[in-house]
């Protein structure tokens, strides 16, 4: 296991027996970025600040994001999760977490994935600082960092801003990991922003990912009231403050161009507008 700061120690005296194990450490590796992902990567990126602190999940999209970042200065981490992608920003005097309010200069997480050079540079990082899920996940404990931005991803965006991302129809697809937890600790820091950066379709294109409204069962992991940026590689939207008839002409304009028209035509038999 890589030796991490923060508070991932624990007293010898608390522990009643030790079980050795060789068993490896479980591994994952990159996976692979696509146009797509590089669109919606760098459509992110431009919402991004030098002095940023950032949470971002695992994945082809967060992946894109951090390599969009090049350019960028003093960028920090507070994140649930941590991967390999951070390593080149780090290397590279990007991240320093010289302008956090809240731990600065220390990257910040609970859970750790990605492949064994990962691992070996995770070990004894000086800047490494691991912390239990409900210090590192509690909304206000993200809201006491400035310029937060929480950065996570969905299965399906409906025309009023709901967010489903763990459920597909009535089916359970994933856990709702710290999206809702960062989604509303970085509404309340101080120039913080939250982003939901998907697709916009799925089933190699068969299918909007921005749909009217969310499918029969499906429940809604981020609420329309807590959603700010959504970005797909068509487009960035603001919908934070806009009227629901707003909401709808924006997300529309995100979706991919082949279901515009046909979402216009739900919302008119829907709403009668």
């Amino acid at each position: 296991m890589p030796r991490t700061g923060g508070e991932s120690f624990l007293l010898v005296d608390n522990l009643d027996y030790f079980v050795p194990s060789q068993d490896p450490l479980l591994t994952l590796v990159p996976g692979t970025i696509g146009e797509i992902e590089m669109a919606i990567g760098r459509m992110v990126a431009g919402l991004i600040r030098d002095g940023d602190c950032l949470q971002v999940g695992i994945g082809a999209i967060p992946d894109a994001v951090l390599a969009c970042l090049e350019d960028r200065r003093d960028l920090g981490i507070h994140s649930e999760l941590l991967s390999d992608s951070v390593m080149p920003l780090v290397e590279a005097g990007i991240v320093t977490g010289r302008h956090k309010t809240l731990l600065p200069e220390k990257i910040v997480f609970n859970l750790a994935m990605g492949t064994q050079t990962f691992y070996d540079w995770l070990d004894d990082h000086p800047m490494v600082a691991m912390y239990p899920v409900d210090f590192t996940n509690d909304p206000l404990t993200i809201a006491k960092i400035d310029n937060m931005v929480a950065i996570n991803s969905a299965l399906a965006v409906d025309l009023l801003g709901q967010v489903a991302s763990d459920t597909i129809g009535p089916r359970q697809y994933s856990g709702v990991g710290g999206q809702v937890d960062f989604v509303r600790g970085a509404n309340h820091s101080r120039g913080g922003r939250n982003i939901i950066a998907l697709p916009a379709t799925a089933a190699g294109g068969q299918v909007s990912r921005i749909t009217c409204t969310l499918e029969h069962g499906q429940a809604v992991t981020t609420s329309r009231h807590d959603v700010d940026y959504v970005v797909t590689e068509y487009g960035i939207v603001r919908l934070r403050g806009l009227t629901a008839r707003q909401r709808i002409e924006a997300l529309i304009g995100i979706a991919a161009p082949a279901f515009r028209e046909g979402l216009r035509q739900e919302c008119r038999d829907l709403y009668g507008w």
